[in-house]
């Protein structure tokens, strides 16, 4: 059995992936950083699958390599890794208006936090000679697009891209691929949602018609992961409905 170890995997757009590989027959572990109840209430929904959950705040680099030794203990390989946790700062501000404190913050969460983790995880990857890495990104990071009022962390996650792109190159030999998926706007109830239910409520915001959904995104996540999409590696995969398209073009 495949196992899939998936960071801020209890809620949002990591619950939709958790379910999504569970419900695809591997056995997964899930992280959360603080709210415990959506991760009991995902155990509680989940009883009878493979699912281990862990406390991680991915700041601390310690802390990551003890999940990783654990889920590779409890399950004995790790296939995936889907880097989804990463701090964001809500509040619109200028570069300028940053504390040090937050700067740090989204540099450590970001992109800090995806060196620790594939540090980690890749002599295991390697000792399978198999082994599927998934960063998260936002629309235009391939691009190295500025994005106003989100200086800290739009500068880490362009500095995962290009991370995963060396990662891709290094470890090919070792049948080890790694990609981002760079979702599009995906807000509040769509991070939990599916997409028929989405196309039940039309939106005029992206050109194919309907808002984006969690499902979308796992989706995507567990097709770079499957074991006969190698030929896929050190790509960024927009998922936006066409809105790259529009920003690009028009």
């Amino acid at each position: 059995m495949r196992h899939a170890l998936i960071t801020a995997g209890t809620k949002g757009l990591g619950r939709k992936m958790t379910e999504y590989f569970l419900k695809n027959g591997y056995s997964v572990t899930a992280t959360y950083r603080s709210d415990k109840n959506q991760a009991n209430k995902l155990k509680d929904e989940y009883i009878g699958y493979p699912l281990h959950i862990e406390q991680l705040d991915v700041q601390n680099h310690h802390k990551i390599e003890q999940v990783v030794h654990e889920a590779y203990q409890k399950f004995g390989r790790i296939d995936c890794l889907i880097s989804n946790a990463g701090p964001f700062i809500f509040e619109r501000k200028k570069l300028m208006d940053y504390s040090t404190d937050e700067w740090d913050r989204m540099v450590r969460g970001n992109l800090d936090a995806s060196f620790h983790l594939v540090k980690s995880c890749i002599p295991i990857m390697r000792k399978q000679n198999f082994g599927r890495i998934v960063f998260m990104g936002f629309q235009g990071v391939n691009h190295s697009s500025g994005w106003i009022y989100r200086s800290g962390f739009a500068s880490a996650k362009v500095g995962v891209a290009s991370l995963m792109k060396s990662i891709a190159l290094e470890e090919a030999e070792y049948k080890i691929t790694a990609n981002m998926v760079a979702p599009g706007k995906i807000i509040d109830n769509m991070k939990e949602e599916n997409i028929e239910e989405s196309r039940k409520h039309p939106s005029q915001d992206t050109p194919i018609g309907r808002e984006g959904t969690g499902e979308d995104i796992a989706r995507t996540v567990g097709f770079l992961c499957d074991e006969n999409s190698d030929m896929i590696t050190g790509s960024v995969v927009d998922v936006n409905g066409g809105m790259d398209v529009i920003h690009r073009y028009l």
